[in-house]
């Protein structure tokens, strides 16, 4: 007899049990709505899928009355490039941090202490410093994400660069290579499949600085429609926002993990070894 602890589900079964809990999820919330509308048909903390249809419908297919723009479509964009702006400069200064701390023992001396200390700074209490400093417009926000994960993934990367074998680089300077030839030539390819899988894991955070920020201080995007909503109580508008937001970073998690799988087939290959 086999312990539970030994069953593995096949692909066809496993594809069933990841959907059942969805599944189940749904049923709940139709019942739970459909329950509290009976009871109350003025009620707005269930809405029903067909009153969160219809606001959809309105905010992405109708234009605004007063701007003329589709604002779901509008804040979408803008939160995305918000987010795209802010993880694109994370990723390289991480990088650029990482390898020099991992690679060049004196740097990492000097500066993994204040990068641990940095590290360890809640990005959300330094938001008002950064309205102050910088202003409310787009720069605060895509520098409250990149304060945010910038330490995350630098120090990430320079775990990974001190997992380098060292026989590599002694190899290397012993075939002529120096400093930056060494950080180019074999520390840099090792790393850069790695830097992806950095940016997965801090999207997340990414995600909550930008919410934060839009809802504090913006115009539009999609952390300041919910947050501007919600003195309405319209849970038909914020419950498919949340339910969009979550599809989004699905689909860019998925995008980097293909686009990690095409461009470097053997880092798949080499955490299987």
């Amino acid at each position: 007899m086999k312990r539970i602890l030994n069953l593995q589900a096949k692909r066809p079964l496993a594809a069933l049990l990841g959907l059942l809990p969805i599944v189940l999820l749904i049923v709940v919330y139709s019942v739970a709505s459909d329950m509290r509308l009976k009871a109350n048909p003025s009620d707005k903390l269930l809405p029903s899928f067909t009153q969160m249809s219809d606001s959809m419908q309105r905010m992405a297919l109708q234009p605004n009355q007063r701007t003329g723009e589709y604002l779901f479509w509008v804040d979408t964009a803008a939160s995305l490039k918000r987010l795209a702006y802010g993880v694109l400069i994370a990723a390289a200064l991480g990088l650029f941090i990482g390898v020099l701390t991992g690679s060049i023992p004196l740097l990492g001396t000097t500066f993994s202490p204040l990068l641990t200390i940095i590290s360890l700074i809640p990005p959300l209490a330094i938001l008002p410093i950064l309205f102050i400093v910088i202003g409310l417009g787009e720069l605060s926000k895509v520098a409250l994400i990149v304060l945010g994960i910038t330490p995350f993934i630098a120090r990430d990367i320079q775990r990974r660069t001190h997992e380098i074998p060292s026989e590599q680089l002694v190899k290397a300077q012993t075939l002529g290579a120096n400093t930056s030839q060494v950080i180019i030539r074999v520390i840099l390819p090792q790393l850069m499949p790695k830097l992806i899988d950095a940016v997965r894991l801090s999207l997340g955070a990414g995600w909550l600085f930008l919410i934060a920020s839009e809802a504090i201080a913006s115009t539009e995007g999609l952390g300041y429609r919910i947050f501007l909503v919600r003195r309405y109580m319209s849970m038909d508008v914020i419950i498919p926002y949340v339910i969009w937001i979550t599809l989004l970073a699905f689909l860019i998690d998925w995008l980097l993990a293909k686009f990690n799988q095409k461009l470097f087939p053997w880092h798949k290959s080499g955490d299987q070894r």
